[in-house]
C-alpha cells in the first residue's frame, strides 16, 4: 500500500500516459477478443501514446516498434476489409465473406517465418548494444522482434496469433514490472490470461464459419 501511495504522490507525465496506455489497451484487448476490425484503428492512437512511454524508459526497441504498429493497422485493417476469403454451402467459390474468415497458421509458413523472427531477432539486439544505452537490449529485441511475426499473424487472421502474443505478453510483464511502468505491466499480465482465452474463443468462432 505505501508503494502505491509513494507512486501516486510523485505524479509525472510518464506516470499519466502509463494509465492512458493501459485504458487503450483494454479497448484495444476486447476488440481483438471479438475479432472486431475496429481494434485496427485504436491500435493506431495506441502508438502515440506508448511510444512516448517507452522512451521515457529507455526501451528503444520498443519505441521503434510503434512506426511499425501504425504501418501494420493500416496494413490489417485492409487485409481484414478487402482481402475476403470466397465461402458458399457447398465449400467452393462463392460469394465473398463480409470479412476475412479466421484460419489457421498454414504449416508451410512455420519454418520460413521462425527463421525470419530469429533475424529480426538478431538484428534488433545489434542495433540496441550498438547504438543505444539499453540495459535489457536481449529482452527488448525478443519482445520486438516476435511481435512483428505476431502482428503480422494478427493481420492474416490466424488463430495461432493469441499463442506468439502469449509469449510476448508473458516477457513484457516481467520486463516492465522491472522498468517501473506499472499499469503497463499490469496490463500485459492481463494480455497473457486474454491471449489464452482468446485462443479457444478464435477456435470456437471458426468452427461457426461457413465452411
Amino acid at each position: 500500500m505505501d508503494a502505491v501511495v509513494q507512486y501516486f504522490s510523485d505524479f509525472t507525465w510518464v506516470k499519466a500516459i502509463d494509465m492512458v496506455g493501459l485504458v487503450l489497451g483494454l479497448i484495444y484487448l476486447w476488440l481483438e477478443f471479438k475479432a472486431s476490425i475496429w481494434l485496427w484503428l485504436v491500435s493506431i492512437v495506441m502508438p502515440i501514446v506508448h511510444g512516448y512511454l517507452y522512451w521515457a524508459r529507455g526501451l528503444y526497441a520498443d519505441f521503434g516498434m510503434e512506426v511499425y504498429y501504425v504501418l501494420a493497422a493500416v496494413y490489417g485493417y485492409a487485409m481484414w476489409r478487402w482481402a475476403r476469403g470466397r465461402t458458399d454451402d457447398t465449400g467452393g467459390a462463392g460469394e465473398k465473406a463480409a470479412e476475412r474468415p479466421i484460419t489457421h497458421f498454414p504449416l508451410r509458413r512455420v519454418l520460413p517465418v521462425t527463421l525470419i523472427g530469429l533475424a529480426l531477432w538478431g538484428g534488433i539486439y545489434w542495433i540496441l548494444v550498438t547504438f543505444t544505452n539499453s540495459n535489457v537490449p536481449l529482452c527488448d529485441s525478443f519482445t520486438t522482434a516476435l511481435s512483428i511475426v505476431a502482428l503480422w499473424a494478427l493481420a492474416q487472421k490466424y488463430a495461432e496469433q493469441w499463442l506468439l502474443w502469449l509469449v510476448v505478453d508473458l516477457v513484457c510483464t516481467v520486463l516492465y514490472i522491472y522498468k517501473q511502468i506499472p499499469f503497463t505491466a499490469c496490463l500485459y499480465g492481463f494480455y497473457t490470461v486474454m491471449a489464452v482465452l482468446g485462443y479457444f474463443y478464435w477456435l470456437k468462432k471458426m468452427r461457426q464459419q461457413p465452411a
